[in-house]
């Protein structure tokens, strides 16, 4: 468990450096972009073989039909990390796209795996995300969205999430479990 919130803290902390310390982080140049890269992947590693390695401990037993919300809710995450709601007419006023599906995505992975390292993972990540708003929003209050783009803009990325959904969903199964029930 010690390497799993290892990773999650590291994650939260390189991430949040240039908000939190922008002088120190301004002062370290483009090398400060590379130690935050090389945190980042860190934290990632960690996070795997922390999760990995914690025994199964069952919190809740998730039902079968939130296999279908996980999935539905990954596929309007992976559209809101992609660049559909900020060159789209539909989520062009909407401010964090990317870290509304982040979180969309995390709270999904919540929904449907019970067990207490998903619990600290995904509940750490999606407590990152909620985070992240509020200090971005308190660091920079002033913000103006993107100009409306077109609705074949939307379709076109939602397109691609969908494709994206599936080669995701393929790969995690090789992997793990498959998401896709059945």
């Amino acid at each position: 468990m010690t390497l799993l919130v290892l990773g999650i803290l590291l994650w939260i902390a390189a991430h949040l450096f240039k908000r939190v310390a922008p002088d120190m982080r301004a002062s370290m140049g483009d090398k400060g972009k590379g130690l935050v890269a090389l945190a980042l992947v860190g934290s990632i590693v960690l996070m795997v073989l922390g999760y990995r390695s914690m025994d199964f401990i069952p919190v809740w037993e998730p039902a079968p039909f939130l296999n279908h919300i996980n999935n539905l809710a990954v596929l309007i995450a992976l559209y809101f990390t992609s660049p559909g709601p900020s060159k789209g007419a539909i989520f062009y006023k909407m401010r964090h796209p990317m870290l509304i599906g982040f979180k969309l995505w995390a709270a999904a992975h919540l929904l449907v795996n019970g067990d207490l390292a998903s619990i600290i993972l995904f509940g750490g990540l999606l407590a990152w995300g909620v985070i992240e708003v509020i200090v971005i929003n308190r660091s920079e209050p002033n913000w103006t969205p993107n100009p409306k783009g077109t609705i074949a803009k939307d379709a076109m990325f939602f397109a691609i999430s969908i494709l994206l959904l599936a080669v995701i969903g393929y790969v995690h199964g090789l992997i793990g479990p498959s998401p896709f029930p059945g």
